[in-house]
């Protein structure tokens, strides 16, 4: 079972007792990964390490050590 099918039995059942609809699948996809990577930056922060960059400090790291 997929998370559309999920989502149909949900709303069927829900319909059948008179309750809200739930949301549908991916309607808060955007808010969780801001808040995920909101969470990771704040880690990073009590961590002490750069929160920013971290991609491209990552690749530069990377083409130093393979040469």
């Amino acid at each position: 079972m997929n998370a559309l099918h999920q989502y149909l039995f949900d709303s069927y059942r829900a319909a059948s007792l008179g309750e809200p609809a739930p949301p549908a699948p991916g309607t808060h996809d955007v808010a969780v990964l801001r808040a995920v990577r909101a969470h990771r930056r704040a880690e990073r922060l009590r961590a002490g390490r750069p929160a920013h960059g971290l991609v491209r400090t990552t690749l530069r790291r990377w083409l130093h050590r393979s040469h």
